[in-house]
């Protein structure tokens, strides 16, 4: 053969194909696996121009994705600062009386839901901390916000608005806001008059936040969005300076309203791409979350919402669904309610045979067990975030747990029952939500936590296909990743540890000696 760009020996490769599940060294070119053999089939892979690195007995695995992410629009969400540790309301008003300024406004994200206690999400719970300074507090969940009085005077928010998608700006009984600003639009009134990063500020962090997530050993990731509609630009600016470290697939959002025209422009945007990024898929927004009482649930939660769908009129979700299908463009949809779940599931019965396209749901927090078999029956990716369970509590003490009742929180994140009744399970963070790491994915996965801690883990096999061979599979790549085999793109990660034998735990924490995309070194070990 001809000489190999990169050959990658003593390792234990984990490959992931039946065909050799087993092998000591890799061989690299052109940014495809050309070879995958021992050590003395390495010898006849090199040439003068040949890289070659000895792993020292770690363990190689095909590349690692991260298959719902918000790596750009995420920049914006994970802006100021962090309030991921605050756990009580006297903590959270003293990090927000020592917050920098950002152009004047006080600006902060990761905020438990659990911090207050039960009370209502409300501004005079923060006021006196932050007087006469515009605040804008993202909630842990990414689809609810806090606002202080000075940021909704800036937004010119007085009282309630009518939306086209489930949103709502919380009023007391006098028609008053309390700050608690639930789902999207709502949120996009105040961060439209907050400042703005510099598209060179913005270029910088994104770069640096790539890199980060290639050092956990991560090749790709799916990104569910398409930001502000300027992310291809870009993403464009980044690769002419250089290559990105991670690459990625982006699904635009489709939101209730979107007309004949609307869903024709995201059909074009499909072919938007660039050397490491392309368009693939639309996003879709069935409900919220439990927290927030947005998520689309059976019965009504212990405050009575959640029983009403994020498009006010389910049937027009199908419809674009069914438009979008039969111009053959794949579609995720964040459904966390069981109500949301079944209508999801339903409109994609009612597509008829799907063939080679596959539709996504992502998150599904709570699942009765009639649902289970339909994704395999039906061939839909469930894509789920196992990091997610760290907010809730084994002792359903918590918002999301109380939310729900012992009953629905007792069906929390089934991973496993998923995988043992035949469906394919995509693994991802859902960053910035949880932390991108994604060892921390492999490892809650194996060993979730909270209200999810009474069921089964995965196995470690099945966690590590959950970010490889199954995410190609939602990405409809499994022809050419997912696996390491001849043929298919060099996307590979190389653990200090074996990530299905090691214990949960030291997955968690192993050494990344290496992460390869296409071909391309995107990290390596001091």
């Amino acid at each position: 053969m001809t000489a190999a760009d990169l050959v990658l020996t003593g390792a234990r490769v984990r490959t992931l194909d039946p065909a050799r599940p087993h092998a000591t060294a890799v061989a690299v070119r052109d940014g495809l696996i050309a070879a995958v053999g021992d050590a003395a089939d390495a010898r006849a892979w090199t040439g003068p121009g040949t890289e070659t690195l000895d792993l020292a007995g770690a363990t190689l695995t095909p590349g690692l994705t991260d298959s719902h992410s918000h790596p750009v629009w995420g920049l914006e969400m994970a802006t100021g600062l962090d309030l991921s540790a605050v756990t009580d309301l006297d903590g959270l008003r003293a990090a927000l009386r020592g917050a920098e300024r950002t152009g004047g406004w006080v600006v902060a994200y990761g905020l438990d839901h659990n911090t207050f206690g039960g009370r209502p999400v409300d501004r005079a719970l923060i006021e006196e901390a932050l007087p006469g300074v515009p605040a804008f507090i993202r909630l842990y969940d990414g689809h609810s916000a806090l606002a202080n009085a000075a940021a909704l005077r800036a937004a010119g928010i007085d009282g309630p608005r009518s939306f086209d998608q489930r949103s709502e700006i919380v009023c007391d009984a006098e028609g008053r806001p309390t700050g608690h600003l639930i789902e999207h639009a709502a949120m996009a009134l105040v961060t439209a008059v907050m400042p703005k990063p510099s598209h060179a500020q913005r270029r910088a962090r994104l770069v640096e936040l790539l890199s980060a997530m290639a050092a956990t050993g991560l090749t790709g990731a799916h990104a569910m969005d398409l930001g502000d509609g300027d992310v291809p630009e870009l993403l464009t600016a980044v690769e002419e300076a250089a290559d990105l470290p991670l690459r990625l697939r982006l699904a635009p959002w489709c939101m209730p309203g979107a007309d004949e025209e609307a869903l024709d422009e995201l059909v074009a945007l499909q072919r938007l791409r660039g050397r490491d990024w392309l368009v693939g898929g639309v996003k879709f927004f069935m409900d919220g979350t439990v927290e927030g009482g947005t998520a689309w649930l059976e019965h009504a939660d212990c405050h009575g919402q959640g029983t009403d769908a994020f498009w006010p009129d389910p049937a027009a979700y199908s419809a674009a669904v069914r438009r979008l299908h039969a111009a053959g463009v794949r579609t995720a949809t964040h459904a966390i309610g069981d109500a949301a779940v079944r209508h999801v599931l339903d409109t994609v019965a009612s597509l008829g045979e799907g063939g080679w396209l596959r539709h996504r749901i992502e998150h599904i927090e709570t699942l009765p067990a009639d649902q289970l078999a339909r994704f395999a029956e039906l061939g839909v990716i469930a894509s789920m975030q196992p990091p997610h369970t760290a907010y809730t509590r084994a002792d359903h003490t918590d918002e999301w747990s109380r939310r729900l009742g012992d009953e629905r929180a007792a069906r929390a994140w089934r991973c496993r029952d998923l995988r043992d009744a035949g469906a394919y399970l995509a693994l991802g963070s859902d960053w910035p939500i949880a932390h991108y790491d994604a060892r921390q994915v492999l490892a809650t996965g194996r060993a979730p936590r909270g209200a999810a801690s009474a069921g089964r883990g995965l196995t470690g096999l099945m966690a590590l296909e959950g970010c490889t061979t199954h995410a190609a599979v939602a990405a409809g790549e499994q022809s050419v990743a997912g696996r390491v085999a001849p043929g298919l793109r060099a996307d590979l990660t190389a653990f200090a540890v074996d990530p299905v034998e090691a214990p949960a735990d030291e997955v968690a924490e192993a050494p990344i000696r290496l992460t390869v995309a296409a071909g391309r070194v995107t990290h390596r070990a001091a």
